[in-house]
């Protein structure tokens, strides 16, 4: 093979089956097949990790001691490799400070041209950063919000002081931060606080430290009186006490500072404008609209500034990014929202012969914006850059120069290539993936009768534009628009307002390691341990990895991993248990002919024909019915692929949830198409038993199997917010106004 190929031999980390296998540089490579095909072992687990591995061998021993250490993956040899850059769909870290705007540098760049041109002068770039004390609004520290703390959350009104009505761990009747209170002498311990005078809430509430007049004979004579709302905020919120975390965001109300109504900045640097605008006004504009106030700037001695500003807001657009605004929080956006940022940031390079890779990048992404990731693409290969991507959408499978397809299953019946070749050649393949993509779908002719819905009337947060929709009851309604136009306003926050008992699946990213595992995160391994501890008479804890039966040699991990310093660390499995992860003792117990660690090297399907307890089969069949039959209980979930995970998060969810009404914020990410089928087969189940589905979606294939359809739009941020249509899905493709629409009667032709 000459250098033009990117050349695997032998790969066989986690499922793959010891494949070989050349990638085309500088084309354009798609990776497709079922979710836990093997196509992130290959890519990500093998590709990216060598690359990643062999580009710090490059540095001193000294500097790698404080790089990432990446372990040399399962394959033989990778020849002809190049250095990477992976995109993934990790979020974005920050913390509360970080916005869109310091994260893509486009606010330090505004912060340059306000210090430059912005009438009056009031300092230098620096001072326009809220992180900055000289530009801060002191009153919020430059965050834009007030946290403090909700009486009505803090206090039950209907209870008195020794009746517990402090609601917040520490405070608890006999302990000595209530007594600082009962022992006071300010207050009648027994009356309820609702019956408190407008003095004694005070006193309770916002009293100053100060010696009590006449305390109780308990009072500890050092001692001085405070009240709650300061010993609460000096005590947990300023020292952040981790271990209260949870009880304190229940308890924290989070609200626009009123100094700086959200701005950041204090007065003085506010007061400095371009064309009547200030550094905050532009941070609150969509990208769209910052873009075309800067395009009317007539200053030559900073056009250099502003072409390099609208040069980064293009990228924004073009990755359908165009409704977010400066000032948008990181920690808010979606991890599709991360992962098109990130790759904004790379579209300006001048960067050649590198190697991209990016995973579902279409994830969040309505069709109608499709086109404007597949220019990305197209254009870092013109730069002479290799493109690989993991992807299921067929919008973007379509752009590729070469196809590899996973198969033919996922687990232990993936980890081969089925195919390799061209997209049209795909379509004619005895592939799954090649069936599915040249299947012709429809839109049912018939339409059901509805009686009963659910309405939200004259919806107005955020870009909502005084909407009225109503959905049917035990009916599945995909809620569709191109990003930012308002779905997840009017379904996930005014929908769940209205009907708090919706059930909400949202994007957020099962937390995993190599100790939690398939079992654990179900239920199941909890209900099978108790079983073990009845039939053996031993604690349940004799029966967990991480408890009593833990091998003393590995610690219940099953591995045993040698440090080597500055080389890459070795790992073994353990030769005391033999990687079961138990002491020996463990395995004397047995159940229906299984010790524990047999029982987690079962398949759940395997494990559905040993098992007739009706709360396991319960658990089982729920993972069952997404399709995940063939995973391991005892599978760590960090070695699980994304659709996997996402399927098991809606298991979990349904598992763990009664409801009438489900809502799913894009159910199809990480999905393969074919994954489609089994899960409308699931959402059908719950309709079936009387429920009502909603989902957030802009895969094409749900929309065909909907049973009402409503589009928001036209298109996103101020320019969103629209009904578009609603009703039967064979209305839409009729709706000219409608791009989803558009997009969909293109799906069906």
């Amino acid at each position: 093979m000459t250098r033009e190929m990117i050349e695997i031999f032998h790969a066989n980390e986690n499922n793959l089956k010891d494949i070989s296998v050349n990638i085309p540089k500088n084309k354009i490579t798609i990776i497709t097949g079922l979710s836990g095909s093997g196509k992130s072992s290959l890519i990500f687990d093998t590709l990216a990790a060598e690359s990643q591995r062999m580009l710090n061998d490059t540095y001193s021993s000294y500097i790698q001691q404080l790089l990432p250490h990446y372990g040399r993956p399962n394959v033989e040899k990778i020849n002809n490799l190049p250095v990477s850059i992976i995109i993934d769909q990790k979020k974005i870290g920050g913390n509360a400070r970080s916005t869109v705007g310091t994260v893509t540098d486009i606010y330090t760049l505004l912060r340059l041209l306000f210090s430059r041109i912005g009438k009056p002068f009031v300092g230098y770039s620096m001072n326009f950063s809220f992180n900055n004390t000289n530009g801060m609004c002191s009153h919020c520290q430059g965050l834009g919000v007030i946290k403090d703390i909700a009486i009505n959350k803090l206090i039950n009104f209907n209870k008195s002081l020794n009746d517990g009505a402090i609601q917040f761990p520490t405070f608890q009747p006999g302990g000595w931060r209530l007594s600082r209170y009962t022992e006071s002498g300010y207050f009648d311990v027994k009356k309820p606080i609702k019956d408190y005078s407008d003095l004694e809430l005070n006193t309770l509430f916002y009293q100053n430290e100060k010696i009590p007049d006449n305390p109780t004979n308990n009072w500890h004579k050092t001692a001085k009186y405070i009240g709650l709302i300061p010993r609460i905020r000096s005590s947990f919120i300023e020292k952040e006490q981790k271990q209260y975390k949870k009880e304190l965001e229940q308890l924290v109300d989070e609200q626009i500072c009123s100094h700086c109504n959200g701005k950041r900045l204090n007065d003085t640097i506010l007061s400095c404008k371009i064309e009547e605008k200030s550094i905050s006004d532009c941070a609150d504009m969509p990208i769209s609209e910052l873009k075309s106030f800067l395009q009317i700037l007539q200053e030559s001695k900073v056009q250099t500034v502003i072409d390099d500003i609208l040069k980064r807001l293009s990228t924004l657009e073009e990755v359908g990014l165009d409704y977010l605004t400066l000032n948008r929080k990181i920690n808010t956006l979606s991890g599709g929202e991360s992962q098109r940022i990130k790759m904004s940031k790379h579209l300006n390079s001048s960067l050649s012969d590198i190697l991209y890779i990016f995973d579902e990048p279409s994830i969040g992404l309505h069709p109608y914006d499709i086109a404007g990731i597949n220019n990305i693409f197209n254009g870092l290969r013109e730069k002479g850059n290799t493109v690989i991507i993991v992807e299921h959408d067929p919008d973007v499978i379509k752009i590729a120069d070469y196809i590899i397809d996973m198969g033919p299953g996922s687990g232990v019946s993936g980890g081969n290539i089925t195919f390799q070749g061209t997209y049209h050649q795909l379509l004619n393949s005895n592939t799954t993936t090649g069936a599915v993509l040249s299947k012709k779908h429809n839109i049912a002719s018939t339409n059901k009768d509805f009686y009963d819905f659910y309405e939200i009337n004259n919806a107005k947060m955020f870009n909502l534009k005084n909407i009225s929709i109503k959905i049917p009851k035990n009916a599945l309604t995909v809620v569709t628009g191109v990003a930012g136009s308002g779905k997840s306003t009017l379904i996930t926050r005014l929908f769940r307002n209205k009907y708090p008992n919706s059930i909400l699946l949202d994007q957020k990213r099962i937390y995993t390691s190599s100790r939690s595992i398939l079992a654990t995160y179900i239920g199941f391994f909890d209900k099978i341990r108790n079983i073990f501890s009845k039939v053996s008479s031993k604690s349940p804890s004799l029966f967990s990895f991480i408890g009593d039966g833990a091998c003393p040699l590995c610690k219940g991990k099953g591995v045993i991993k040698t440090d080597l310093a500055f080389m890459d660390d070795v790992e073994e499995p353990c030769e005391l248990c033999e990687g079961t992860r138990y002491k020996q003792e463990v395995s004397k117990y047995k159940y229906a002919g299984y010790t524990i660690s047999d029982i987690l090297k079962l398949s759940i399907d395997e494990a559905l024909e040993i098992f007739i307890d009706k709360e396991l089969k319960k658990i089982l069949n729920t993972v069952s019915d997404v399709n995940l039959g063939y995973i391991k209980l005892g599978q760590s979930l960090d070695t699980m692929s994304g659709g996997e995970l996402q399927r098991l998060k809606i298991a979990v969810t349904l598992l763990n949830n009664t409801g009438e009404v489900y809502i799913l914020d894009e159910p199809s990410t990480g999905l393969h198409e074919s994954d489609i089928t089994k899960l409308i087969q699931l959402f059908n189940k719950l309709i079936n038993k009387g429920k009502t589905v909603i989902i957030l979606e802009h895969n094409l294939s749900i929309m065909c199997y909907a049973d009402w359809i409503i589009d928001l739009g036209p298109l996103g941020g101020f320019n969103g917010g629209d009904l578009i249509y609603m009703g039967y899905p064979n209305g839409i493709t009729k709706c000219s106004s409608s791009f989803t629409g558009k997009r969909l009667l293109e799906y069906i032709s």
